[in-house]
């Protein structure tokens, strides 16, 4: 009984695998090739790199490995900096750290969420090499201001899109943009491996390098032999069977979170104190989480409405706490006495419902639900 109690009946992301995923691994199973070795594994780099627009794909084994790999591969070191938003998961400045760099954060814009590139050159410094724009739930970036910064301060940009896959900025697809694009492909992203990561990019000697690097950095010269440190980022070949099979309907599961959107938006619209995702005019949001604010004139706390929706089945999380307010960071002497307002009210207001590509007609129960809590019931 108290099992049941916990089970939650909308959860608030899950995979949907209704492809080839199956067989895709039982060719693996029957051929042996299981571990980081394997036709699946250069497919699936190839494919969805071309996805992206780009010509390389280095595959990982989560997408914070594919953010280290990817700063790690344009030499990004000890007395580096790195700008990125505030508002973002903690793997972001957590793979700047793994190289040794120093983490530089801005402001979310109030709408997008995504990082306030009005706040950029302010940011910039003599000690500067690389900017890392993160898609936020599935919206673009505003990139062409960043590109103009990177530009014009000769600096890398290096994409976050772990949760933008197939997202679109001015018709060009997220990742494909700076000079290397990061995702991951987590269970509950628009395209999964379960766990795993790639890295895209259109230069051929961060290829090689990212190559050489998430595979322990053995010398091209002997086997075994290590002139440098590397890392063990390989993603297994099951892994990379399963991620192939979901790019053959990246199209397909990135407009099924967009008609849940569609519905949410249109259902949600007259509930009032609840501020809705975006959609730009240069942008595609794919809304990997549907995100909304819940405001004063809601009538409850965005907490209350979380535990409420929990007790009918319904789960939801948080928005992201922002980097500047967590402990691991402060304690290294990082983002000391920093605020950054609006990243702040999204954490403390923002929540992400049910956003699952299957969910189909449940976001009429969550928005019921919502509606309901909004009227005191």
């Amino acid at each position: 009984m108290a099992e049941t109690a916990r089970r939650q009946t909308i959860p608030v992301c899950e995979p949907l695998l209704l492809g080839q995923e199956s067989a895709y691994v039982q060719d693996c199973l029957r051929t042996n090739w299981i571990s980081s070795r394997g036709k699946y594994i250069q497919e699936f780099e190839s494919k969805f790199a071309a996805y992206c627009g780009c010509s390389y794909g280095v595959t990982t084994t989560n997408g914070t490995t594919a953010l280290h790999l990817a700063l790690a591969s344009i030499g990004i070191g000890e007395g580096d900096e790195v700008v990125l938003p505030t508002f973002t998961m903690a793997a972001c400045v957590l793979a700047i750290l793994y190289t040794g760099a120093t983490p530089v954060l801005v402001d979310s814009d109030p709408d997008t969420w995504n990082m306030d590139v009005s706040q950029l050159e302010a940011r910039i410094t003599p000690h500067t090499k690389a900017i890392m724009p993160v898609h936020i739930y599935g919206h673009p970036c505003d990139m062409s201001p960043i590109l103009d910064v990177a530009s014009k301060h000769s600096l890398w940009v290096v994409e976050d899109a772990a949760e933008a896959h197939s997202a679109e900025y001015k018709g060009k697809r997220v990742g494909g943009i700076g000079q290397l694009g990061c995702f991951s492909f987590y269970a509950n992203k628009i395209i999964t491996t379960g766990e795993g990561g790639m890295v895209v990019t259109n230069d051929p000697k961060i290829a090689q390098r990212a190559r050489a690097l998430k595979d322990l950095a053995h010398s091209p010269q002997r086997r075994f032999l290590h002139t440098e440190i590397g890392f063990n980022y390989r993603m297994t070949n099951l892994q990379a069977a399963i991620g192939l099979a979901q790019l053959e309907r990246i199209n397909e599961l990135s407009e099924m979170r967009r008609r849940n959107a569609s519905r949410y938006n249109s259902l949600l619209a007259g509930v009032p104190g609840i501020r809705l995702p975006v959609e730009r005019a240069w942008a595609r949001n794919v809304y990997w989480m549907y995100s909304v604010v819940i405001k004063d004139a809601f009538g409850a706390s965005r907490d209350d409405l979380m535990a409420r929706l929990t007790q009918r089945g319904i789960e939801t999380r948080p928005m992201f706490i922002p980097m500047h307010q967590q402990p691991a960071f402060l304690q290294r002497g990082l983002f000391t006495g920093e605020r950054y307002p609006v990243a702040e009210e999204l954490s403390e207001r923002g929540l992400n419902l049910p956003s699952s590509s299957g969910l189909g007609d449940a976001v009429h129960a969550v928005c019921s639900a919502i509606g309901e809590i909004a009227g005191g019931a």
